[in-house]
């Protein structure tokens, strides 16, 4: 990677919303990673582990029920602190480039796909001209595959991929230090899913300055794009590796994260077994006990984020379970 400083540090970075019954629910806790310039830094998880809620704490895009702890550095600025006219103005496009996870949501619905593009080009580039601003915005459309016959199309118009691919393209515009993709492949086939994993890591690599924070589902695509590998679960970062480790030898050590690989058709085919906590009851130890063939009554207790995993048991090559663990 690089001895520079990183992009992104992020450090206890917790999420509770507050809601009416019994307590708050912990969506995010404890979050410790780092994004460092010239790499790709892929977290993955099953639905509902807390990964678009961190990607919104750091957007300073949460309900108001939300309480936030830690801390986020963007260089010198702490993005948890910063308050809504910062984060709007200097930090929104400009050194973080969003590609939402509901991109229809996220695009204006009664402007034209070119004249988003457009405004969008003018606003972070400093592109003047009517010619000059059009040029511009058919070029930023094709980072992004988008066709230019679709230009002059409201978003209602367009099939869930090309409303990916327009919030792609717009979100490259101005060429941010950090880009947050929150499932940027959704909707996509796989020729295009390919294209686009591929531009991303083209914005990471063209100055080696740039960072790529990319949350997915498609482990495929993490795997062609990621440097690292983070891995949340209930809301807990678990394992935290080098993607050629994560997908080779030899491979994730926590438990869960050699569920999700095995879960894959192209490998075991074998789904984890059970259902994820609710975030609102979370028990005191291990939260993937009750799913894990591994577990002893020492997974009672929370297990720290070590070299390995956070977990009592990492799994290491060809060793056996535990002698006393559940079947």
């Amino acid at each position: 990677m690089t001895e520079r400083p990183p992009v992104l540090s992020v450090r206890g970075l917790s999420v509770r919303f507050l809601v009416p019954g019994p307590g708050p629910v912990a969506a995010v806790t404890d979050a410790h990673f780092d994004v460092v310039p010239g790499e790709c830094l892929a977290l993955i998880g099953e639905s509902g582990c807390g990964k678009s809620v961190l990607a919104s704490a750091l957007l300073g895009l949460l309900p108001a029920n939300a309480q936030t702890a830690g801390s986020a550095l963007l260089g010198d600025l702490d993005l948890l602190a910063a308050d809504e006219r910062t984060l709007a103005r200097t930090v929104r496009g400009r050194r973080i480039g969003l590609i939402p996870q509901s991109p229809a949501a996220h695009l204006t619905p009664v402007r034209t796909i070119r004249a988003q593009m457009e405004e969008t080009v003018a606003a972070l580039t400093g592109v003047r001209g009517r010619a000059a601003l059009r040029a511009a915005g058919e070029k930023a459309a094709a980072r992004a595959a988008f066709p230019a016959d679709h230009l002059d199309r409201h978003p209602h118009e367009l099939s869930g991929g090309l409303a990916q691919r327009a919030a792609t393209a717009l979100a490259l515009v101005g060429d941010a230090p950090l880009l947050l993709a929150d499932e940027p492949t959704t909707g996509l086939d796989r020729d295009l899913v390919d294209h686009t994993v591929d531009e991303l890591r083209g914005h990471v690599d063209a100055t080696g300055d740039r960072a790529l924070l990319v949350i997915t589902h498609d482990l495929a695509a993490a795997e062609r794009i990621a440097d690292r590998v983070a891995v949340m679960y209930a809301g807990r970062i678990v394992e935290l590796t080098d993607a050629k480790t994560f997908f080779g030898t030899p491979g994730p050590h926590h438990p869960y994260s050699r569920g999700l690989l095995n879960a894959l058709p192209d490998r075991a085919f074998t789904p984890i077994p059970g259902m994820p906590p609710e975030l609102g009851a979370l028990p005191e130890g291990c939260a993937f006990a009750p799913r894990c063939d591994r577990a002893t009554p020492t997974c009672t207790t929370l297990p720290p984020l070590t070299t390995t995993a956070a977990c009592h048991h990492p799994v290491v090559e060809a060793s056996p379970a535990p002698e006393n663990a559940r079947a």
